[in-house]
C-alpha cells in the first residue's frame, strides 16, 4: 500500500476543505471524464480554484504512488545512482518531487517546470509543508513545453502522466529534450493500451538517443507484447486519503492505480560522480503471479526479448520459497542470493 507523506496528505485535506464539497464533488467528475476521453486535451481547463483543488485531490496520490513505484524499481536497477538534480517535466504540483525525495534522500536542487501558473501556485504551497529541503526548496517555474526551451542539466529527468496532455507532434520532442539534458529520464503514463504505446514511442527516442533502458524492460530489443493483444503495465495500491474519498464519491479507503513507464540512463562518466552502474538485470514480472497450492505461475518479459510463461512449484525447493513472495513488476529471480540452488 502507498502511502503520500503525512504532511501532503494533511496540506491537501486543507485544500479540499476551503471549498463546498458539491464544487469539489462535480469539478472531480469533470475531470474523470476528460481522462477518460482519451484527447490530446483531456484535462479541460481549470477555471475556479475549485477545479484546482480537485485535480490535485483527484491525481497527486495517484501520480505520487506511480511515480515512487516506478522510482523505486529504477533504484534497484541502479543501486549507485545517487541524484543530487531533478527536473520534473510538466511536473503541476510535484507528485513526481516528492516521490524521488522520498526515494532518493541525495537530492538537492529540483525545478518543477509546467505551463499552468495555477498548479505551480498550488504546488509551491503544497511544497512548502515539507520536511525532505529538497522538495521544500524547489523552484517552480513556468515553462512551455513546445517553444523550444532548453530544459535544464540535471541528474534525473521525471515526465509523469504529461504526454497523454500533449499533441502527438510534441511528445517526441520533450522527450528529447530530456534524454539530452538528463542522465536518467522516467516516463510514466496511465496503464493503458494508448499509454503503454506512448511509453513504448519514447523507448524507442531514448533508446535513438542513446541512452540504456534500465526498467522495466530487461532488453533492448522490440516490445515482445503484440498491440491490440496485450500491453505493458503495472499496478499499486494506494490509500485514499479523507478529501481523496470525499471528492470521488467512494466508499473504499483505498483505491488501484494502473500505469506503463520506461527508465532509461546514459553511458556512465567515470569522471561524473554518482557513476551510473545498472545491475543485471533478471526478467520482469509482467502481471500478478497466479499462486496455488504448490505451484506459482509467472508471466515473464525476458532478457532474451520474449515473453514468456513460466511455472515454479515446490520441486524447485528454495526458488519456490522465493517465487510465492515475488510481486507484479519485480524482477525474477529477485538476485541471486536469494535463491539456493
Amino acid at each position: 500500500m502507498a502511502d503520500l507523506p503525512g504532511e501532503l496528505r494533511e496540506a491537501l485535506d486543507e485544500l479540499t476543505r476551503r471549498h463546498p464539497r458539491q464544487a469539489i464533488a462535480a469539478a472531480t467528475t469533470r475531470l474523470i471524464d476528460g481522462y477518460r476521453s482519451g484527447t490530446a486535451d483531456a484535462v479541460p481547463s481549470l477555471r475556479t480554484e475549485a477545479d484546482v483543488a480537485a485535480y490535485v485531490t483527484y491525481r497527486m496520490p495517484a501520480t505520487y504512488a506511480a511515480a515512487r513505484a516506478t522510482l523505486a524499481q529504477l533504484a534497484a536497477a541502479l543501486p549507485t545512482f545517487r541524484p543530487r538534480s531533478q527536473a520534473d517535466v510538466g511536473g503541476g504540483t510535484g507528485a513526481a518531487v516528492w516521490a524521488a525525495a522520498d526515494q532518493w534522500p541525495s537530492l538537492e536542487s529540483v525545478r518543477v517546470l509546467d505551463q499552468a501558473p495555477a498548479m505551480l501556485a498550488v504546488g509551491t504551497a503544497l511544497a512548502a509543508r515539507a520536511r525532505q529541503p529538497a522538495v521544500r526548496d524547489a523552484e517552480w517555474r513556468p515553462y512551455r513545453i513546445g517553444a523550444g526551451d532548453p530544459l535544464p542539466t540535471v541528474d534525473l529527468a521525471t515526465l509523469c502522466y504529461l504526454l497523454g496532455e500533449l499533441p502527438a507532434g510534441q511528445r517526441g520532442d520533450v522527450v528529447g529534450a530530456a534524454s539530452t539534458a538528463a542522465a536518467v529520464v522516467v516516463v510514466v503514463e496511465p496503464g493503458t493500451p494508448a499509454g503503454h504505446a506512448r511509453v513504448l514511442a519514447a523507448r524507442d527516442r531514448l533508446i535513438a538517443d542513446g541512452l540504456t533502458v534500465l526498467a522495466p524492460c530487461p532488453h533492448q530489443r522490440a516490445c515482445p507484447l503484440l498491440p491490440g493483444q496485450d500491453w505493458c503495465h503495472f499496478g499499486v495500491r494506494l490509500s485514499r486519503t479523507p478529501a481523496h474519498r470525499q471528492a470521488k464519491g467512494g466508499a473504499l479507503g483505498y483505491e488501484d492505480e494502473k500505469f506503463s513507464y520506461v527508465a532509461a540512463a546514459r553511458s556512465p562518466d567515470p569522471l561524473a560522480p554518482p557513476a551510473v552502474t545498472a545491475r543485471p538485470m533478471g526478467s520482469r514480472v509482467l502481471r500478478r503471479p497466479g499462486v496455488r497450492k504448490g505451484l506459482v505461475a509467472l508471466r515473464l518479459c525476458t532478457p532474451a526479448g520474449t515473453a514468456e510463461a513460466t511455472l515454479v512449484s515446490k520441486r524447485h525447493g528454495d526458488r519456490y520459497r522465493v517465487a510465492r513472495d515475488v510481486r507484479w513488476g519485480d524482477t525474477w529471480p529477485p538476485d541471486s542470493e536469494s535463491i539456493k540452488e
